[in-house]
């Protein structure tokens, strides 16, 4: 797998996928806060500042490069209003995956914007980077989550329970091989 350092910003028929920016923190930081959608996110700091540093930690890294997760504000092309996020990051330890990640402002839901912005990130990530396996994880109770990744064309390849600090978590894990 390689990696993009001159990344250019993703357009879709509807949508731009462009690299986060600092000033994207409180767009980010209200939605990511609404508890029905923090409820599956991993970012544990959701407030204005917990997000720009998040960003800020992500400035440096191109897409592909190992290490950590690159995060893209995703924008409607017209009127450049904020509808979510995605991310990808290289699987730890496992050669040629791509770990995706998505989190639509549920103001902007129901309208195909997540599986436009994912098609776009999966197909960015085997013709760009040469990904052979992209991979996304889901709470087992998040549905829409899980129609997202069906609809871009991955598979359920397991389901799983774990337990952290005596709190269960119940998961499914989706992937798409290269085509």
């Amino acid at each position: 797998m390689s990696t993009d350092p001159e990344f250019e910003p993703i357009e879709t028929e509807r949508l731009v996928l462009r690299r986060s920016r600092a000033d994207d923190a409180d767009a980010i930081s209200a939605y990511r806060s609404d508890p029905d959608v923090h409820r599956y996110q991993g970012w544990d700091r959701t407030d204005p500042e917990g997000v720009r540093q998040e960003i800020e930690g992500m400035a440096s890294r191109s897409p592909g490069e190992p290490g950590g997760w690159v995060q893209f504000s995703v924008e409607e092309r017209g009127s450049h209003r904020l509808v979510g996020d995605v991310g990808m990051s290289p699987a730890d330890g496992e050669p040629g995956v791509m770990k995706v990640g998505y989190t639509m402002d549920p103001a902007c839901q129901g309208r195909g914007y997540a599986t436009e912005a994912v098609a776009a990130l999966v197909s960015y990530a085997f013709g760009t980077l040469g990904a052979e396996i992209v991979r996304a994880y889901a709470s087992a109770e998040n549905l829409p989550s899980i129609r997202v990744a069906e609809k871009v064309g991955m598979e359920l390849v397991e389901r799983f329970e774990r337990t952290d600090g005596g709190e269960t978590w119940s998961g499914v894990r989706y992937e798409m091989r290269r085509p």
